[in-house]
């Protein structure tokens, strides 16, 4: 590091501004363990901040407003200079940030697909005609449906521990999951299925935590900026393009996937039906420095096909 950098613009305090759900502290925690390892005269503490997505418990996301609930607070917090990092769920946070802030580092991917838990250890294919499955997702209830047009839908919100109550309390059949949340909070054996991508396309996102921040702060970027994974940036750069060219929300049953290998990209992306009965899907190969326009023309493709007019009657609703 430059000497004179270092004396301008080092800091040896960070305030990480969280959500106080017990996975969004876990994930805190752990940016805090490792930024803490990284720089021994650094001390991190963390801002628990109370979203309107964690005060609305009763009513869908689509209703109320989706992905920006669960970040408008913490964001303010930070333009209000009460924290100097948000940590998200990349899975929660919204295609356009608030002017002043900026998506600096996207650290390694957890494992993005969806997670079945079932009541008695059956997998999807072996869960009985009628069987009641919980989510709280638009994206997974299509899929699932697609899929499984037997299964009965039951629609839930809450935290983790409070899905694997409702599964007992509501005596459900199985509840779908992200496998990354699960197996961060030490609950993987609870797992009984991960379904690949070829049946349900995770949200994009998925799996991934990102540490948002002021623009223009060199003094917490340097201390940030070892936590960067290019391989997730670079997929989710793609996603977010997908999802931006579609409006795309958690009120929208929107399903992108993008992998990196080597200097190439893929990614697959999924517009249906809130009842399943029409999917349209789309997929690309380009180079990683086009992730970008790559996640963009795999949108304009799928709108080609038809899945806007789709898009079209679920956001005039």
């Amino acid at each position: 590091m430059d000497p004179l950098f270092a004396s301008i613009y080092q800091i040896h305090e960070l305030r990480i501004g969280t959500r106080g759900s017990p996975l969004a502290l876990w994930q805190a925690n752990w940016i805090k363990s490792l930024l803490e390892a990284e720089h021994e005269d650094l001390t991190v503490s963390l801002v628990k901040i109370k979203t309107s997505g964690d005060k609305i418990q009763d009513v869908p996301l689509a209703k109320v407003g989706g992905k920006g609930l669960f970040t408008k607070e913490i964001e303010e917090g930070l333009l209000r200079n009460e924290v100097d990092i948000a940590v998200h769920s990349m899975k929660d946070v919204p295609m356009k940030l608030p002017p002043g802030l900026i998506l600096s580092v996207i650290t390694e991917r957890e494992d993005p697909r969806d997670a079945l838990i079932s009541r008695e250890g059956k997998k999807l294919d072996e869960l009985p005609e009628g069987a009641k499955v919980g989510t709280g997702s638009f994206r997974r209830t299509t899929q699932l449906l697609a899929y499984r047009p037997d299964l009965s839908i039951v629609p839930m919100r809450g935290n983790i521990g409070t899905r694997l109550e409702k599964m007992e309390t509501e005596n459900l059949d199985a509840i779908i999951l992200a496998a990354a949340g699960l197996n961060r909070m030490g609950m993987g054996d609870r797992i009984t299925e991960c379904i690949p991508p070829e049946i349900m396309l995770p949200g994009g996102g998925q799996g991934a935590v990102g540490i948002e921040t002021r623009k223009d702060d060199p003094g917490v970027m340097d201390r940030i900026y070892a936590l960067e994974h290019d391989e997730t940036h670079t997929a989710l750069e793609a996603e977010r393009s997908f999802l931006h060219r579609l409006e795309g929300g958690c009120q929208v049953p929107i399903g992108v996937y993008a992998t990196v290998d080597g200097e190439a990209l893929h990614i697959r992306g999924m517009v249906g039906s809130l009842d399943g009965k029409q999917i349209f899907k789309t997929e690309g190969t380009g180079a990683i420095q086009d992730a970008v326009k790559l996640g963009d023309d795999c949108a304009k493709e799928i709108l080609g096909q038809g899945a806007g007019r789709i898009l079209d009657e679920i956001y005039n609703r």
